[in-house]
């Protein structure tokens, strides 16, 4: 787990240096890490039923994050997309080891029963936003990134420039001017 974490420190120093979402990988690197060592440690002090399915599910949803940062930042063609598969499929490994040996190892009727509390995933947020994205050109036929960024003021513009090369990439959006001037709309 160590090592994984040191990896993806490695990966993203290869980012442009004061790029966020070096940063954003980092810390859910080090918070699996610290929940891991929680969870799989050989750690005198025995976790309750209720403690290790905390720990379990944090870790999961911290890994669900950490994809999703690697396909926004394998996106932006920072580093070699192997190098982003190779830390993909670590991170699937722990996933299926933590689903097999806590989920899977005893399924109570309880817990069998018990509805997962919902989780907005990063992916969710960005189809969600491509989505209307996509519904504000149909609407205004044009839009810049600064007309994005006063509907989405929590969103960076840099975010909102990945989010119209990605609808580029898939077709669905064509992009017209350069620069300042640069205008997208749909295809």
């Amino acid at each position: 787990m160590v090592k994984l974490c040191l990896t993806v420190y490695k990966v993203t120093e290869l980012f442009p240096e004061k790029e966020s979402l070096r940063f954003f990988l980092r810390e859910r690197a080090n918070q699996i890490l610290a929940d891991s060592i929680l969870f799989f440690g050989k750690n005198p002090i025995s976790l309750a039923k209720e403690q290790e399915k905390k720990f379990s599910e944090e870790i999961l949803g911290n890994i669900e994050v950490l994809q999703g940062y690697f396909e926004v930042a394998e996106s932006q063609n920072w580093v070699k997309k192997e190098n982003f598969l190779v830390l993909k499929r670590e991170y699937d490994k722990i996933e299926k080891e933590i689903k097999q040996g806590f989920f899977e190892k005893e399924p109570s009727p309880s817990v069998a029963r018990e509805e997962k509390p919902v989780q907005i995933s990063f992916d969710k947020i960005k189809k969600g936003r491509y989505k209307r994205i996509l519904e504000i050109l149909k609407e205004k036929r044009e839009a810049q990134v600064r007309d994005l960024k006063e509907i989405f003021p929590q969103v960076s513009k840099r975010t909102l420039r990945r989010d119209f090369d990605y609808l580029l990439k898939k077709g669905l959006v064509e992009r017209m001017g350069d620069k300042n001037r640069t205008l997208y709309k749909l295809r």
